[in-house]
Order: C-alpha cells, then structure tokens, then sequence
C-alpha cells in the first residue's frame, strides 16, 4: 500500500465523520475552541526500509574467523634460551672429573604448629656424616636437636667463641660476619632455610671462626657436641664413621672446586723432577633419561568430516594441545624434581637476598659466581621488583635485543620473564642465572628427533584408531629433559621477595 493510497483513505474517512456529527459540534462558532487534530496513522510515524537489512543479508555472507586463540600461551623464553642437544639413545651421561663432596647439601624439616624437627635421613647432608646411613642413630642423633628462636639482629654465635653446637636452620636468614682486611666488619655470606653451620663440632673441640647473626626472624635446630657424644657412646658405628671422615678427609688433594688435582711444575729451574699426574672420572656419572609429557587427543569423525572450512578441526585441536605440552614442558625443566633447575642446581651456587627484594647488589653477586651468564631467568613480578629497586637507586634498567626484541639486561645481561618459577604463598620467588650450551661447560636441553610421526623436533602425534563412539585418538607425546653439565652453570637467587606495593 503507497503512502498516497493511506492518505487517501485517510481524508475520505474525516470528511465522512464531519458530515455525520451532530449539528450543535458542527455549528460551533469561531470563538469556540476547535476540534482536535486527528492522530497521524502510525504508519506514518515509521521509517520506510528502502533496502535489504544487514541481519537479512549476513544470512547469505561469509563471516571472517579467527583461529582458536589460547590466553594460556606465554613466551616461553626457556625453551627457546636451551641450545637442545639429540640423544639417540634416550640418555645423556654427564662425564666430569672426580670431585670429593662432603656433604654440601640441605636439610628438610617437618613441622607441626610451632614445632619443627628434622627428618633423621637428612642428618646425612651434614659434612662429616656424609654416606651415614644409619636410621637407628641418625634417629637418636635426631630427637636431641633443640628448637631455638632468634630476633632480628641477635647473635647466635661470636667468633672465637667455643664451637659447641651444630645448627640447622629451619627458616630466617642468617647473616656470617667476619673482620676485614683492616679490621672493619664485613659480611662473609648469607645463610638460609635448610642450611647449617658447625658440622665440623661433630669432629672435636674448637672456636668459632666467624659470627653468625639473625638477619631476619629466624628458628633453627641446635644440638649440642654433649649430647653428640652421648649418642656416639651408643653407637660405635657413628663414632667411627665421623672419626674417619674427620681424619681422612679426602684420599687426594683436591683443588678449588673440589676436583681431584692434576700435580703441575711451575717456576722451576734445572733438572727438577716433574710431577706425575692424571686426570681422574666419577666412577658413577648421572644419567639424564628423557622424560615424557602426553596425552591423547579425541575428535569425533562428524566433526573431522564435515566441519574443516576454513580451517581444518582436527589440525586446529593438534595445534592448542601441542601448546599446552609445550608450556608443561617449559615447567618441568624448571620445577621437576630429577633434572629440574631449581631442585638440581649446587647448593653451592645458591645465594640470598640481603634486604629481601632484588637488589643490583644481588644479581651483581650472583654473576659473580660463574665465568660466564648467557641468560636470567624470572617471574615478571621479580623483574618488576627489580625495577622498582633500580628506582630507588636512580639506575636505568638497560635493554638489550633478544630475538628482534627489546628485553630488559643488567650487566649486558638479558633478563627473561619465565612465569613458570613459582611465586610462594609469602610472596617470594627465585632468579636463575644460566650458562647454556655444550662446549661452554653450561646448560642443555635434551630431546631425540627423528621420532615417528614427528610433527616437531622431539614431539610426535601418532594415530590410534577409531572405537566404537566415531571416536578418532591421537597419542601426542613430547620427550625432553635437561643437564647441568657442571655445577657453576646455573646459579640461584633465592627467596626473592615480590610484594605489591603497600
């Protein structure tokens, strides 16, 4: 119907209505007040659609998709860092020259409420009680350690004191204070969770040679050299074994890192006679196996078949799932507790914060402890800790270009955000100083390629069957691992403190 025709009809229909109103409506004088205006018909008050609408249109359009997007994807920077290294056979031994460890390690503590105690197997990280594997004794030894609280700032021990005691510290941070070259006071190093000191008192009288100080709030595990004795009465094993490696020590001189020596001539004059001397192995070298992270992806056939344009469905579901093994496998290579970094790095290339954020006088010590740093390693909340310290200090966080981008770099050194280090319930984390490749002496990732239906180095996706459901299986596998090749490549930074701002 034409807007003509509606107003037409209109127009009849009000002059058929004044010619049938009652004579007294239609004789109203001019001083009346006059009729009301009719209401324009609603059609009137609608825009006429003088196209198609677009609603009606995309019905017959093509829309433009993206591929399945995944906020779970992160960068991935150790992954890309590792120079990755085949092995053939599936392990990758790890030849170095004999060292003689006695005992470096940690201990482990387990608390209930407010108690802490040790666990007696781990007596065995204590120097002298190294290869000790006594649980009766190590059990006996255990249950006369003595729980002792310390303040900020308090003295445990004064140098030249009595060595009297042997301490493990369960939590805190405890400062070892020495005197200077001119007689000034001068911080040694810092102790932290899991550390001891005084495992030599085991062995027999002596002084302190250094002060130990609560850094932080700190409770630790005494035991004093009586109550050694006491149970060393008991057990003659004990005694024996502490004796022995207290007299003995190593059956070769070692030199600085601990290695068997190599006799060397220098400086001589004459007809001196040389040195004999060779280079000894480990007897027992690690083996890295590789590890295997997997799972088995389903697509139904329908889908498969019939829902691949644009963009193929199964390809798009391989494509997510090899993503989600690839972010596993970047947090193993840092938390797995066989070959992991942050479990498998010497106890002896672990230092403390002093303040508790990171502090440039932090990562300057902690590069300080390698010939060489290829990378840092962080979570991006210790990176931003960082920052905010080089800003109290008016320092300008250099860049440097990783991979055509620019990255924040102390001391030339890139610094890497990995958000697979963990972050504590207390607010604290950890940053990993790595030296990486084969000839270098430093870090490597381990993969074999060559796989079976390999569709990335080190990672294969092999077909399965169809079961009774249409349902298509894939096994989708990556195999990988890591090696420290000596202990000095990767060093740590520990409880790193990455509080928000007050």
């Amino acid at each position: 119907m034409t807007y003509a025709t509606v107003r037409y009809i209109w127009t009849r229909r009000v002059t058929h209505e004044s010619a049938n109103a009652p004579e007294s409506e239609s004789s109203m004088s001019v001083d009346t007040e006059p009729a009301a205006t009719p209401p324009t018909p609603a059609i009137e008050l609608r825009q006429i659609q003088l196209s198609l609408s677009t609603a009606a249109a995309r019905n017959l359009a093509t829309t433009t998709k993206s591929e399945p997007q995944m906020q779970g994807i992160s960068s991935r920077w150790l992954l890309r860092k590792l120079p990755w290294v085949h092995t053939p056979g599936g392990v990758y031994r790890v030849n170095r020259r004999l060292s003689y460890v006695v005992g470096d390690g940690r201990v482990t503590f387990v608390k209930s409420g407010s108690r802490v105690e040790v666990i007696p197997a781990e007596l065995a990280e204590l120097p002298l009680l190294r290869g000790f594997d006594d649980p009766a004794a190590l059990g006996a030894l255990a249950e006369r350690f003595v729980q002792q609280e310390y303040a900020p700032g308090q003295v445990i021990v004064n140098a030249g004191s009595p060595a009297d005691h042997v301490h493990l510290i369960a939590h805190g941070k405890v400062e070892k204070l020495g005197t200077g070259q001119y007689g000034d006071e001068t911080l040694l190093g810092l102790l932290g969770d899991g550390d001891t000191f005084g495992g030599q008192v085991l062995a027999g009288d002596g002084t302190w040679d250094f002060t130990a100080k609560a850094a932080t709030a700190v409770t630790l595990l005494a035991l004093p050299r009586t109550a050694y004795l006491a149970v060393a009465e008991e057990y003659e094993n004990l005694r024996d074994h502490v004796q022995g490696t207290g007299t003995n020590g190593h059956r070769r001189p070692v030199n600085r890192a601990g290695e068997a020596a190599i006799e060397l001539s220098a400086g001589h004059v004459g007809e001196a006679v040389l040195p004999g001397a060779y280079a000894d192995y480990e007897p027992r070298p690690r083996e890295y196996e590789l590890s295997v992270a997997q799972t088995v992806l389903k697509v139904h056939t329908r889908v498969a078949d019939l829902y691949n344009q644009p963009m193929n469905q199964t390809e798009q579901q391989l494509r997510l799932t090899v993503h989600e093994l690839r972010e596993r496998q970047e947090h193993e290579l840092v938390n797995n507790p066989e070959f992991g970094l942050l479990h498998n790095t010497d106890f002896d290339q672990r230092i403390q914060t002093h303040s508790g954020p990171p502090t440039p006088d932090d990562l300057d010590d902690l590069l300080s402890m390698r010939r060489d740093t290829d990378y840092l390693f962080a979570h991006p909340r210790a990176i931003a800790a960082f920052g905010k310290e080089c800003n109290k200090r008016g320092l300008v966080l250099g860049t440097v270009d990783v991979e055509g981008r620019h990255m924040p770099a102390w001391r030339g050194v890139p610094l890497l955000p990995c958000g697979k280090i963990p972050v504590t319930d207390r607010q604290s984390s950890s940053i990993i100083a790595v030296r990486t490749g084969e000839d270098n002496e430093g870090v490597i990732g381990l993969h074999q390629t060559g796989l079976p239906d390999e569709i990335e180095p080190g990672l294969n996706c092999r077909f399965m069957g169809i079961d009774e459901k249409a349902i298509i299986s894939y096994l989708v596998s990556a195999y990988y691992s890591a090696a420290i090749l000596v202990p000095d490549a990767v060093g740590i930074l520990e409880n790193v403190e990455v509080r928000p701002r007050a």
